[in-house]
């Protein structure tokens, strides 16, 4: 097997018991990325050369006692919405171009304090806005499955990495399934922590209450691996919770028997691929072959919560993109005679179809007048949500859920159809609206070859819980084992 097939544990292993060098390993998926990242251009900006000059210098303190970490030199690709000092951030929009931050994100220094290597800022939607990663401003990321396919969004070039092996693991972020379902259109796994279990300090906002950062990885061990580096209090982010420390990899015990599970079949009904259906049908009753109990039960929460994600998302993004505004940062318009000029012709130039579309309807459900109609009575929906999940979980340890109703569809033929592609994420929405974990781990592949994702809906905190579901199904599957891209067009 190739070092850049290796899971994280597997390299962990091998660094431990001498077979390879953090050296090695870098030099490894250095030369991946010069391979393949012509054709998945899942990164916006490489550190190919830095990474190589860092190994280096990671190796020398470990070898002289000065570093003693499990993860040091271990290389990891970062959405590029994530501060890093010195290095551009910008958020996949000309608006932040040539922004460099002047500080690491809380994530980032936990990255670095361990010895990690950055091999580079991936690829997302602008803002983090959009479910392909088509609506980036500065790179056409393709699905290593099929290059003809999207790879899903917003985290598309953290998930489009990992699965064509050009970092071994990733950071995303998920607002309202960004994480989820770029994973399960990639064949990868992806966790969205409950709100307020990562710091978001250093992650440019997009919606407030819904944003979360979580790991992209090649299997269930290596996501808990990260989640246990990730977690903890943080001053410096007002929502950041402290918690009692966990090692979710003691979580991992391949063991499902008694387990709940409970179907929501709303999430089953029309509107999803007949074989995504079949796949997820096959994974239920896997599930009670390890001796879970399996139970359908009614969660109706589906088609509202997809309205409901809509206007808050947009209300807060409305906000929290107020700040760029061509004075303070950022990209500056050179048409201007005064300063409405700046602020109008710097935000027309600055911003994409997509976030301009978000801004304006955000603007107009916090205006005068319909405040109370849409924004007031979005959060009150969030309330029900909320609640209906409470009552479920006061029966089922697990909800089970498609990540997506659809694998990858083809590159342009939903770019110009919002509506459409804001369908893409309404199996994923209600669990951010709701503040609770979910997981998505891949359950086969279609007719065309290409993966389908399952979803795991865990209560506030059972991360441990819905790893355990997760890893206990990868394992009776084996799917990395039998499906790889294959980088087909």
């Amino acid at each position: 097997m190739e070092i850049t097939e290796l899971t994280v544990h597997e390299l962990q292993e091998k660094i431990k018991n001498k077979e390879l060098t953090i050296s090695q390993i870098t030099k490894a998926y250095v030369d991946r990325i010069n391979e393949k990242e012509k054709d998945v251009n899942s990164f916006i900006t490489t550190l190919t050369d830095e990474a190589i000059e860092k190994s280096k210098e990671i190796e020398e303190k470990v070898n002289n006692g000065e570093l003693n970490s499990e993860l040091a030199g271990i290389p990891i690709g970062i959405k590029d919405n994530m501060c890093t000092k010195g290095v551009k951030t910008t958020c996949a929009s000309k608006m932040l171009e040539n922004f460099v931050a002047p500080y690491d994100a809380t994530v980032v220094e936990k990255l670095n304090k361990e010895g990690m290597i950055n091999l580079g800022k991936l690829n997302m939607d602008e803002f983090a806005m959009g479910a392909s990663t088509e609506y980036s401003a500065l790179a056409k990321t393709r699905n290593p499955w099929n290059l003809n396919t999207v790879p899903g969004g917003s985290s598309g070039g953290s998930a489009a990495a990992v699965a064509a092996n050009l970092v071994p693991w990733a950071l995303g972020s998920d607002t309202g399934g960004s994480i989820r379902q770029p994973a399960s259109f990639c064949g990868v796994v992806g966790l969205k922590p409950t709100y307020g279990l990562v710091s978001r300090y250093g992650l440019v906002a997009f919606a407030s209450s819904l944003d979360q950062i979580g790991p992209i990885t090649k299997d269930v061990t290596d996501s808990a691996i990260l989640l246990n580096l990730l977690v903890g209090h943080d001053e410096k982010d007002t929502t950041s919770l402290d918690m009692p420390k966990t090692d979710y990899t003691k979580a991992l015990k391949n063991d499902v028997k008694g387990l709940k599970i409970g179907i929501p079949k709303e999430f089953f009904a029309e509107g999803i691929n007949k074989e995504v259906k079949e796949k997820l049908d096959e994974a239920i009753e896997k599930y009670k072959e390890l001796g879970a109990e399996i139970e359908e039960f009614s969660l109706d929460i589906a088609e509202y919560a997809l309205a409901t994600y809509y206007i808050i998302a947009c209300a807060e993004a409305s906000s929290n993109l107020g700040r760029f505004d061509g004075i303070r940062y950022g990209y500056r318009t050179k048409n201007y005679e005064n300063l409405k000029d700046i602020y109008i012709n710097s935000r027309s130039e600055g911003f994409g179809a997509e976030v301009k579309r978000r801004i304006i309807l955000g603007t107009y459900v916090l205006s005068s007048g319909y405040y109370d109609a849409y924004y007031k009575k979005a959060q009150q929906v969030r309330t029900l949500v909320k609640e209906k999940f409470n009552k479920a979980f006061e029966k089922y340890d697990v909800i089970l859920t498609p990540t997506s109703p659809t694998v990858a569809f083809e590159v342009g033929t939903r770019s110009n159809n919002p509506l459409e592609m804001y369908l893409a994420d309404i199996c994923t929405v209600s669990v951010n609206i709701a503040g609770l974990p979910g997981i998505s781990v891949p359950c086969g592949v279609d007719s065309k070859g290409m993966p389908i994702g399952m979803q795991l809906i865990g209560n506030r905190f059972e991360e441990g819980k819905i790893l355990n579901v997760a890893y206990t199904y990868e394992q009776a599957t084996k799917f990395r084992e039998n499906y790889k891209p294959s980088f087909c067009k």
